[in-house]
């Protein structure tokens, strides 16, 4: 994945968070707004000053009555089962999110290790090979990828077949196969982006079912419920799938964008080891592509030089 994909997928995510903050935003006004109107009396002058005669007294009542009752202590945070039983039947997939990221987040961590992908063995025994033969033996590079099987055999692999072919064949077989080895290791790392999009959205979407039936509760309460109070309470709830989606697609982009930017890396790496061995494969273009005379025989032909026969003049 470039760089371009990557920024657009921030963008998309600030956009995201933006209208959900902007949302959340909203209620809260609308839930200060509903406590201020039922708990705000009208005024009576009456009234307010028959309260403000029995002021003192009443401050008197309201100190006895402070000391009396006891402190108030800061409710605890809610643990994670509680918040799972909170959430509802959303909670699940959600859940199915995570242990998605966690199981293709510990292969892929496991697969993107060097010795798999770009073997240091590899590139020193082909190093070996080069200096003792004098050069580059496409036979002996053959066994060496075939003893150090990985993304970066592979590659190599398919550039001695273009062996005695022209630079610019030579160079085309060399990105389709490492195009086609990192999209082989890129199908994992997609799982992780799949989780990092749909948790939130699964968050979101718990929210606003729970905020649909916290209104239709507030809504049908009867008149001298607490309605205030109710709403919180069913915002509260709300909320809990948003904090859930969020705390799973969080930590899934982050390993996401490391084991793309691993692999690009790595292939980073295979391309200028490529691009240094190039010259000794050019040095056999328009040699025959097997090195061996031999090979390019037909098999009649070979046969028949092997058992000591003459061979028959081609006619004219």
């Amino acid at each position: 994945m470039n760089d371009d994909s990557m920024m657009r997928r921030l963008i998309i995510a600030a956009r995201f968070l933006a209208w959900h903050g902007v949302f959340a935003l909203a209620v809260w006004l609308v839930a200060a707004r509903t406590s201020l109107a039922q708990e705000t009396p009208a005024v009576d002058p009456e009234r307010l000053a028959a309260e403000k005669l029995a002021a003192p007294a009443a401050d008197e009542d309201e100190q006895q009555t402070a000391e009396a009752l006891p402190a108030f202590q800061q409710p605890e945070f809610p643990s994670l089962l509680e918040m799972f039983d909170a959430g509802g039947k959303l909670m699940y997939p959600i859940v199915a999110m995570s242990f998605l990221v966690v199981i293709f987040g510990v292969e892929r961590l496991l697969a993107l290790r060097r010795r798999r992908v770009f073997p240091p063995r590899l590139v020193k025994q082909l190093d070996e090979s080069i200096s003792k033969n004098g050069g580059l033996d496409p036979k002996a590079a053959q066994r060496l990828c075939q003893a150090f099987a990985s993304p970066a055999a592979n590659v190599l692999r398919a550039v001695l077949t273009k062996t005695g072919r022209p630079h610019s064949e030579i160079e085309l077989a060399m990105k389709d196969a490492a195009d086609r080895e990192a999209n082989r290791l890129f199908d994992n790392v997609r799982p992780i982006n799949l989780a990092a999009s749909v948790a939130p959205l699964l968050g979101l979407l718990g929210t606003v079912q729970g905020m649909i039936w916290s209104f239709f509760v507030t809504a049908n309460l009867p008149p001298n419920v607490n309605k205030a109070q109710h709403l919180a309470e069913g915002i509260y709830v709300a909320l809990v799938t948003t904090f859930a989606g969020l705390v799973v697609a969080i930590p899934a982009v982050m390993i996401a964008h490391y084991f793309e930017g691993r692999i690009q890396r790595l292939f980073r790496e295979i391309d200028d080891w490529l691009l240094n061995l190039l010259p000794q494969i050019e040095r056999f273009e328009a040699k025959p592509r097997t090195l061996d005379a031999e090979r390019e025989k037909p098999v009649v032909r070979r046969a028949v030089e092997t058992s000591g026969l003459a061979v028959p003049a081609r006619k004219e």
